[in-house]
Formats: C-alpha cells, sequence, structure tokens
C-alpha cells in the first residue's frame, strides 16, 4: 500500500510541475504518432537578464558619478594605481576604465549640477 501512495504522491508531484511550467508558456507540437501534444515551452526566463542589466546600469551610473567627481586624471590615476595590484585589482582596473559611455554620463551629470 506504501508503494502505491508513493508512486502515486510522485506522479503528482511530476503533474504539478509541469502544470506550473505550462502556466509560463507551451508550445503545442505534433508527435511521432501523429498526436498533437502540449509542451512546456524552453524559453529562459527573463530574471535572471533583468537582474543583469540591472546590475550593469548600476556599474555604469557608479563609474560615471565617480568619474564626475573625481575629474578624469585623478579617476584615470586612481585606474592605473589600481592596475598595478593583484589580479583581483587588475580586473577591477578593467571593469572601472574609462569608456565613452561612461564619459558621455559624466558630462551629463555636469550639465545638471552646473
Amino acid at each position: 500500500m506504501e508503494d502505491t501512495l508513493y508512486s502515486f504522491e510522485n506522479r503528482q508531484k511530476a503533474v504539478r510541475r509541469k502544470h506550473t511550467r505550462m502556466a509560463k508558456g507551451y508550445v503545442t507540437k505534433l508527435n511521432k504518432h501523429g498526436v498533437f501534444v502540449q509542451e512546456p515551452d524552453h524559453k529562459a526566463s527573463g530574471y535572471v537578464m533583468r537582474k543583469l542589466m540591472i546590475a550593469l546600469v548600476g556599474l555604469l551610473t557608479f563609474k560615471s558619478f565617480v568619474l564626475y567627481w573625481l575629474g578624469s586624471d585623478v579617476y584615470q590615476g586612481k585606474v592605473d594605481a589600481l592596475n598595478t595590484g593583484t589580479a583581483i585589482d587588475k580586473a577591477g582596473a578593467f571593469l572601472m576604465q574609462i569608456d565613452p559611455l561612461s564619459a558621455q554620463i559624466a558630462q551629463l551629470f555636469k550639465f545638471f549640477t552646473a
């Protein structure tokens, strides 16, 4: 009796999991027997991409504000000093180097504060 109950609970969990996945989207396909079946859509979730974009925009805003606050000469000196450190420091220097977009955003900060 316990085996039957265990088997039923496993089937029930599988149905619930499939239902949850299909609630996020499904596609209708024709299987090899000629029967139309609906399967969960395997498109990637936007959750990870959204978090990645938020982090990227945050980093860009931070870089631009620090560039505006320190000025380009002092900022570049700090990045050069960071570049002479360990591997982690060099990775940070690579991320924090002045790029055209952060320089333009820093110019916008100057425009709004003047």
